[in-house]
């Protein structure tokens, strides 16, 4: 059996006093606009857009638990989603008007040739890593068995 599969969103959770700063942080700092914001169970869900990538921001958890993220190399802690990643088209440019809005930077601009992209690492204001890849060119495809 074949399975196809689309990307639909990525979902983070936030405590309730923290959804609205961080809707405002997606929008300020990366231009997302909120689309849909509902309760359900005693939750509210928030959906916020910018192009084709949507965030739902689930605003459930009861404790607040940032991850270490002074450095990309040092991040990395088995209880937790490490990143998620949105592709830009020029990633000099991003992380220029990025740091100028004051969003940390921990990682990069670097190259990774396995992947034939450049990337670089940022963390949204409850420390959540995001990565920024910008399009290159693919190394020749390697078949696993």
């Amino acid at each position: 059996m074949s399975m196809t599969f689309s990307h639909d969103h990525v979902g983070i959770s936030v405590t309730p006093e923290d959804l609205d700063t961080t809707i405002q942080w997606y929008a300020s700092k990366l231009g997302f606009v909120l689309d849909q914001r509902f309760e359900s169970h005693g939750t509210t869900f928030v959906f916020i857009v910018n192009g084709d990538v949507k965030i739902e921001l689930v605003a459930g958890a009861s404790n607040r638990r940032e991850a270490p993220t002074r450095d990309i190399l040092t991040s990395m802690d088995p209880e937790r989603l490490h990143h998620f990643c949105l592709a830009v088209e020029d990633l000099d440019a991003t992380v220029s008007q990025l740091r100028e809005g004051d969003v940390p930077l921990i990682g990069g601009p670097m190259d990774v040739p396995a992947i034939g992209q450049r990337i670089a690492f940022v963390t949204d204001n409850l420390g959540n890593i995001i990565e920024l890849a910008e399009p290159g060119t693919p190394p020749a495809m390697i078949t696993v068995r």
